[in-house]
């Protein structure tokens, strides 16, 4: 059976009890946080979210960069009013440039692509560059908060960065 085919029947057992149809839109905690998207990471239950509690954007690496479009529509259509950015340890783009994926890229399709990957080589060091492309986007609100943490995969604990 495809894993597709798993998730319509786990959606079924879902929709059957599901009672948060009237929740607004608007998450009620009025923050957006960005993080990997990694499979062994699950913001809801190390942050203490439930449904519609906040914005969770994630993507390889959570890389502020690929999050810019969804946070303008989180904070200027949607209300919110605080960015948390959450990178972690072991992370997958530790392991490799944008030359080393391009040049795979190159043997296993034959494409030649000049897209930017956003490998990291230090992991703190990412998040504070996260923070700051946050920071400093024209798009985004400036008078609020912007926090950055590492997620520990090994112990579930995370550690702010400054």
């Amino acid at each position: 059976m495809a894993v597709a085919d798993e998730f319509l029947r786990a959606n079924e057992r879902y929709a059957a009890g599901f009672d948060k149809g009237a929740l607004p839109a608007p998450p009620a905690r009025k923050v957006a946080v960005v993080t990997c998207m990694d499979a062994r990471l699950d913001p809801a239950q190390f942050l203490g979210l439930s449904a519609g509690d906040a914005h969770v954007i994630r993507n390889a690496g959570g890389r502020a960069a690929d999050a810019i479009r969804s946070l303008v529509i989180s904070q200027h259509l949607l209300g919110t009013r605080e960015v948390v950015v959450i990178h972690h340890t072991d992370c997958g783009m530790l392991t490799f440039t944008d030359a080393q994926l391009r040049q795979k890229l190159r043997d296993e399709l034959g494409v030649t692509s000049e897209h930017e990957f956003l490998p990291f080589s230090d992991l703190e060091q990412s998040v504070r560059d996260d923070v700051a492309i946050i920071h400093a986007s024209p798009l985004l609100l400036k008078d609020i908060p912007v926090r950055g943490f590492m997620y520990d995969v090994r112990t579930g604990r995370l550690h702010e960065v400054h």
